[in-house]
């Protein structure tokens, strides 16, 4: 047990961090690789693996991510914010050089191979993306002579141009929803969220006209009988057969033709072997994390740690809520992992550098008091 007066990093750590948030995160990390043995077998011996390949590789990839969430929730803001920038700069670099030299699979270049492992660099941008957001409204609020929501969107756009040229128009719209979600939070008026809400709309029905890959995408999804919905109409067939509390570990049928069950389709082959009831759990444990988040930014005085911890916890969120309903066919397919439980090093430990800052900035720390206040209290004990 560590001692409330005990003065080491550790200790002040253990008294500050929010322990009911970080038990639920490594939960959720431990659930992936237990669900691992479930979903992955099947494909790595498609593949012509061994049984466990992608097993033993989630659990290699577990150990630097758990490392990772731990390390990062002793940063201050202030070094939250430094190695946002410094991660920054890397990924746009990585998505960059990903146009010119990455691993082309299914008609995108997301992947780069370094030293035997590949990286998809678009993962790791997004955690630094929110924490640079939420630094220059922060900021835009507190200098008026700060341009700071002009700054934001030009981030933003940066951002969004090499994504879509991959192109991974997956990543592209979850950070396009977090990045509106925030300048909400940060007071945008409401004709401007209506004007945000018609250039959105505008530029997807531009990408469906446009675009080739969003019009099969899109016309996949509303017609159940394409043939780009097999792994979709796969996933509902396993939520089907598993009924409320599944077929049992090890018994499922479906995810041996799921070409994907370890990764986008994880959430499907839990539902086939365990059930409605295990999904609905593993459900409710991803709206701990968010809604535990979001408690703390509603209580945090602090403008840029607010709209931090906010902008982490919808992009956790919206990740998560993307993939269930693509495999619900609640939308069309994104090819989008769900947190700590789909295998994927990128997925994984990029996941848990953005819990790592939250909770990091959702830890406890001392509120300076105002003049105003100090003189209040003066004043109650003359």
């Amino acid at each position: 047990m560590v001692s409330r007066a005990d003065t080491t990093a550790f200790a002040r750590w253990w008294w500050t961090v929010d322990r009911v948030l970080l038990v639920a995160l490594l939960a959720l990390m431990v659930l992936g690789l237990v669900l691992s043995f479930a979903a992955s077998p099947p494909v790595a011996e498609k593949l012509g693996a061994g049984t466990y390949h992608f097993v033993l590789r989630h659990a290699m990839f577990l150990v630097p991510a758990v490392i990772v969430l731990i390390s990062f929730s002793f940063l201050s803001p202030r070094q939250v914010r430094r190695v946002a920038l410094i991660l920054f700069i890397c990924a746009l670099g990585g998505i960059i050089l990903t146009l010119f030299a990455g691993v082309e699979v299914k008609g995108s270049r997301r992947w780069l191979s370094l030293a035997g492992l590949t990286v998809q660099p678009a993962e790791f941008i997004k955690p630094a993306f929110v924490v640079l957001t939420a630094f220059l409204f922060a900021e835009g609020q507190r200098r008026p002579d700060l341009p700071g929501r002009l700054l934001a969107m030009f981030l933003l756009c940066i951002v969004l141009a090499p994504l879509v040229a991959q192109p991974d128009f997956g990543q592209a719209m979850l950070i396009a929803i977090t990045w509106s979600a925030m300048i909400f939070l940060a007071g945008l008026q409401w004709r401007w969220v209506f004007a945000l809400g018609a250039i959105g709309t505008g530029g997807i029905v531009s990408a469906y006209f446009y675009l080739p890959h969003v019009t099969d995408r899109f016309n996949a999804f509303l017609d159940p009988s394409h043939d780009a919905n097999y792994q979709v109409n796969r996933s509902i067939e396993s939520f089907v057969r598993g009924g409320w509390f599944g077929e049992g570990a090890g018994e499922g049928i479906i995810k041996r033709r799921l070409p994907d069950s370890h990764t986008d389709f994880v959430f499907a082959v839990t539902a086939e072997e365990f059930g409605i009831f295990a999904c609905t759990l593993l459900l409710g444990l991803f709206a701990v994390v968010v809604l535990r988040g979001l408690m703390h930014a509603y209580k945090e005085p602090d403008p840029f740690v607010r709209l931090s911890l906010s902008g982490l916890m919808l992009l956790f969120g919206g990740q998560a809520s993307i993939n269930m309903a693509v495999n619900l066919q609640l939308m069309p397919a994104k090819g989008m992992t769900l947190p700590f439980i789909s295998y994927g090093g990128s997925s994984l430990v990029a996941v848990a550098i953005g819990m790592g800052f939250a909770l990091a900035l959702a830890r406890r720390r001392p509120r300076p008091v105002r003049f105003t206040e100090r003189q209040a209290v003066r004043e109650a004990f003359a």
